[in-house]
């Protein structure tokens, strides 16, 4: 049975029959429900101690902004319903109710239960990811937290992108400032492209890319694999399958002079072939991971040149594979005060509710699925929910040391 604390909104209470509780972590509970009037699952993340943090907050607002913005795409998870706290009064809530799809797994739980996956698998898990990554690109919006862990899984195999609460605009998005790209970005570190490390002076969809192609290996190999224990670690086992870079024009646009000077002092590394590390992958596929882990972001596919690429050939149609028709605009990220989050928090629900008012349409249709292990196989893995807080670069990490 599901946690009664999930029911304080009497709204959602009265729309919404509890299953069971899916998880519980710092910042809130999630719990599998049904809908009373259409017996449909849902999943209902509670989100508490929102005005606790600012950032918190402003991460709670970004995510319900973008989930409105993103809403309705088949493999970004949608937003079902939303609700906030009435208890003192609704004009001092300090919990959100987001009501979502409901999922049976993430693809942590998937690559790591055990069960045999093939590449018709990995393929489409590929293509859902990086169909799902066009839409969000196209929005002029960076995900900057992509890993298995956020990405949900049913049984048909059918992905869906979430968590949007580190999300940021390219550099030149309406309300950006990209100035403050680091804040709060503590999210596992195995994950994350080497210009954000090396501190490079601006950021693209590129760094999305480089998750992307991390995750294609941890598909391929079954575990993570760049697995540091902190940003110097991370860096030196980059380096020690991708060999050391060549160009310092690359270097020097990556990277600030004491990074640049700490890889220079390491023995020269030559790339590691990617046959040699997953011998059981097919020549396509390798080639898309190659052209996804390249440590320039300049070399990377995009996320069109990966739709595109061969490997991917058995789903890819443009006709299927939409971009969104606006960009996002980042101009709440101005607001500071708990109260001005309050109230656009507020007029984010209102908002909400008028819209489904005016599209009582149902749910997305699915994607066609492929034949796959069934929930019973899927099983329940504990989850890596490791989040690595401390120094913000490798640079940090240099200075710190010499500083000992």
């Amino acid at each position: 049975m599901a946690n009664a604390q999930i029911w304080e909104s009497g709204f959602l209470g009265n729309r919404y029959e509890p299953q069971h509780d899916l998880g519980q972590g710092a910042y809130g509970i999630v719990c599998a429900a049904k809908n009373r009037e259409t017996g449909h699952p849902v999943a209902i993340k509670k989100i508490v101690k929102v005005f606790e943090k600012s950032i918190l907050s402003k991460r709670a607002l970004r995510e319900i902004k973008l989930l409105k913005h993103f809403n309705g795409h088949k493999n970004i998870t949608g937003l079902l319903d939303i609700d906030i706290s009435t208890t003192p009064t609704p004009l001092t809530f300090n919990e959100i109710y987001l009501v979502q799809d409901l999922m049976e797994a993430d693809l942590h739980q998937i690559i790591h239960s055990g069960q045999s996956l093939s590449d018709p698998h990995f393929q489409y898990f590929m293509y859902q990811l990086c169909r799902g990554l066009k839409y969000i690109h196209s929005a002029n919006v960076l995900h900057r937290d992509l890993k298995p862990g956020n990405l949900l899984v049913n049984a048909d195999c059918e992905l869906k992108i979430c968590d949007f609460g580190l999300a940021r605009g390219l550099a030149g998005s309406e309300g950006e400032d990209t100035g403050g790209f680091m804040t709060e970005y503590v999210a596992t570190r195995w994950y994350r492209a080497p210009e954000i490390m090396l501190r490079s002076r601006s950021y693209t969809k590129a760094i999305d890319m480089w998750s992307v192609g991390c995750i294609f290996a941890e598909l391929l190999g079954g575990r993570a694999l760049f697995k540091g224990r902190d940003y110097v670690d991370q860096l030196n086992q980059i380096i020690n399958i991708l060999g050391t870079p060549d160009d310092d024009a690359v270097l020097k646009r990556m990277a600030s002079e004491r990074s640049r000077a700490y890889i220079r002092s390491l023995p020269r590394k030559v790339q590691v072939p990617w046959a040699a590390l997953f011998p059981e992958a097919t020549d396509k596929a390798l080639d898309l991971l190659e052209k996804l882990l390249q440590f320039d972001p300049e070399a990377r596919l995009t996320v069109e040149q990966a739709l595109a690429h061969p490997y991917l050939e058995a789903y890819h149609d443009l006709a299927h594979e939409p971009s969104h028709s606006r960009l996002f605009d980042f101009s709440f990220e101005a607001l500071e005060t708990p109260q001005e989050m309050r109230e656009a928090i507020i007029q984010e629900v209102m908002d909400f509710r008028g819209i489904q008012a005016q599209q009582q349409e149902g749910l997305p249709k699915p994607l066609e699925s492929l034949p796959v292990p069934s929930r019973e196989q899927m099983g329940h893995v504990e989850k890596d929910t490791d989040e690595y807080i401390g120094s913000a670069s490798v640079d940090d990490e240099l200075m710190d040391l010499d500083q000992r």
